[in-house]
């Protein structure tokens, strides 16, 4: 016969005796089940994650847009190119030594970045009544990426790297603001805050990658899915004619001559500066914040 419990009688919770030394472990809470957020079925978590919690950092730094330069980690800084010139020369080899004096002469990529990265932070922290605008932002690892976050921390300006994990190449360098560090597993999460927050765009020379985030931004312009304008440099005037032939786009019809308007040319760090900040003045100071 089963017993019932009267109307005025109260329901006490069941506890489970998890008892581990004679102490009850209660059930871990999912948030901190590191195995279930790491599983197939957290993934929308954890793409939500990398959208909140930069958007969170950028906004306690007041961080409204940036200037996002692209490039190779592989480029070296000149004193190490020089390093290398040097060691290639004693040991000899054909092969080194031609590696290492091609490495010298895309040095100067690195220190071009460098200068442009300091001049434009030096720039926009003059700019009167404006915080954390226009700050500068990269990929995070070596390379083009070091040279700007280095070229910034030079001029005493906070940058903002956002790094991503891969197997090779990518660490992150030591000069970005250690707040606005960031690392991404998502390769889509990691370029939407690149262009979100983007009101210009330096592209330096680089491979996959780099020509990947140039394409992509030129893809977004053309068919108008961006809502801002972001004035785009192409960076390096005989490595990008050597590895693009963009006239030959136009010559089979599959881009319009007038596509060729939608980005700069310059070997210039002069004009490049000139190029950017005239754009900025003109179309981006009175539009803070992130835009897509």
């Amino acid at each position: 016969m089963t017993r019932r419990r009267g109307a005025g009688s109260k329901k006490t919770p069941m506890r489970r005796n998890n008892s581990v030394s004679g102490k009850n472990k209660w059930p871990e809470k999912a948030y901190k089940n590191q195995k279930f957020m790491e599983s197939r079925e957290a993934r929308s978590l954890r793409l939500l994650s990398e959208y909140i919690e930069p958007e969170a950092r950028f906004e306690e730094f007041q961080v409204r847009d940036t200037v996002v330069f692209f490039g190779s980690a592989r480029i070296l800084p000149r004193d190490e190119a020089e390093r290398r010139l040097k060691a290639a020369q004693k040991k000899g080899g054909k092969d080194a030594l031609g590696n290492a004096e091609r490495d010298l002469d895309m040095s100067r990529c690195y220190e071009d970045a460098r200068e442009l990265a300091k001049r434009l932070t030096q720039w926009s922290k003059n700019l009167e009544g404006e915080d954390a605008r226009f700050i500068v932002c990269s990929g995070g690892g070596p390379g083009i990426m070091e040279a700007a976050n280095r070229g910034a921390s030079e001029a005493a300006g906070i940058n903002a790297g956002l790094n991503i994990s891969l197997p090779m190449e990518q660490a992150d360098n030591p000069y970005i603001t250690r707040a606005l560090n960031f690392e991404f597993h998502y390769f889509f999460m990691r370029k939407f805050w690149f262009l979100y927050l983007a009101k210009a765009i330096i592209i330096f020379p680089g491979g996959f990658g780099t020509m990947d985030e140039f394409f992509e931004v030129l893809t977004l312009m053309q068919t108008g899915k961006l809502t801002k304008p972001i004035p785009i440099v192409l960076y390096g005037g005989e490595f990008w004619s050597d590895v693009l032939n963009l006239d030959a786009l136009i010559k089979h019809g599959v881009i319009d001559a007038g596509d060729k308007n939608l980005f700069f040319e310059t070997d210039s760090v002069d004009d490049a500066f000139d190029f950017i900040t005239k754009e900025l003045l003109d179309k981006a100071l009175g539009t803070p914040g992130g835009v897509l």
